[in-house]
């Protein structure tokens, strides 16, 4: 009897090469693929490579499925997604003047600046994911957890620029970052 998997699976394709079960209908699986997208997959196929099974259990919601999929893609990626500047600062110049008269101050736009404040951010996170996927101890993986909860609230400076809240850092709400 073939292995039922659960949304979540896992699995390497030989055409499609790696992807991730996100429905489950009746004779087929509903499966993402990174380069190729969606595909329906027969259930009954023993042409792929499972790297990881997950139970079948309780049918799961289009948006659980949705949150499920985004978080492989970002373990799994170094895509950056795009992410809008608050619309006060579109076009806007970051001006850094020394206190030393005779120096020249530096211009940075401030869209160059966020980018690179967002990429931050999304490096932080692949990071976090790497390590909470690591063969590391569960005390050495909480103590790294705790430096990057560290980051994202010294972080939380540069919330102004970030147009909607859900895209914004968030510290250790109870260290007073």
């Amino acid at each position: 009897m073939k292995q039922l998997l659960g949304v979540g699976s896992r699995i390497k394709h030989p055409a499609y090469g790696d992807g991730v079960v996100i429905g489950i209908d009746v004779a087929a699986y509903k499966m993402c693929f990174m380069h190729y997208g969606l595909k329906h997959i027969g259930k009954d196929t023993s042409q792929w490579e499972i790297i990881e099974a997950i139970e079948p259990d309780e049918p799961i919601t289009y948006t659980e499925a949705e949150k499920s999929l985004v978080k492989i893609i970002r373990a799994f990626s170094d895509i950056t997604e795009v992410v809008p500047l608050g619309d006060r600062w579109t076009g806007g110049v970051m001006i850094l003047k020394p206190e030393d008269p005779s120096l020249k101050p530096k211009e940075i736009p401030i869209d160059a600046f966020f980018h690179k404040i967002v990429m931050v951010r999304d490096r932080l996170r692949v990071m976090e994911q790497r390590i909470n996927s690591s063969k590391l101890e569960d005390e050495d993986k909480v103590n790294l957890q705790q430096y990057i909860t560290r980051i994202y609230g010294s972080l939380t400076t540069f919330n102004v620029l970030f147009k909607h809240k859900e895209d914004q850092f968030v510290g250790d709400k109870g260290s007073g970052d």
